[in-house]
């Protein structure tokens, strides 16, 4: 289990470190992008999924200081998001909502605080308080994720419970 965190440690601080890099040589961030916006917002929020689950995993370990670095990785990959959803990029592969594009300003809204609660979980999880960072990340899914999930994300299929015996 702990080669799992490493690893996910490592391809997580590479992201990072990639973003930095392009912006500390003044170089612009998006030569990381392929030519298919869709596979590469995808591929971005798969990472973030996995720092989300990092997080959760070393929560539950009761490890809240190594939350921050999972936190600072979601607060980053904010920063990409709005750039991921140029007007037509909406296709069969895409789980966008068109309300993206038709509420422009409303999904911006959403992403910044999301990167502002991701923010608040790095600052709890740096305070070294267990009590505090699980507080936080009780409510992260419903006020970070799901104020752009619900209202721009199709849902994903539901799956049919399993019999009962």
């Amino acid at each position: 289990m702990k080669s799992k965190h490493v690893r996910a440690g490592v391809v997580l601080g590479s992201l990072v470190a990639l973003a930095l890099a392009g912006s500390a040589t003044g170089q612009s961030t998006a030569k990381i992008w392929t030519s298919d916006v869709v596979a590469d917002r995808q591929r971005l929020m798969k990472l973030n999924g996995a720092s989300w689950a990092d997080a959760q995993a070393k929560l539950k370990a009761g490890n809240a200081e190594a939350v921050a670095v999972n936190a600072e990785t979601m607060a980053l990959i904010a920063t990409q998001i709005t750039a991921l959803f140029p007007e037509g990029s909406l296709t069969e592969k895409s789980k966008a909502k068109p309300e993206i594009w038709q509420k422009w300003p409303e999904f911006e809204s959403a992403v910044k605080n999301y990167a502002m609660q991701a923010e608040k979980l790095r600052d709890a999880a740096r305070s070294k308080d267990l009590a505090a960072t699980e507080a936080v990340a009780k409510e992260f899914g419903r006020q970070a994720c799901g104020t752009c999930h619900q209202p721009f994300r199709v849902p994903p299929p539901q799956q049919p419970a399993p019999p009962t015996r």
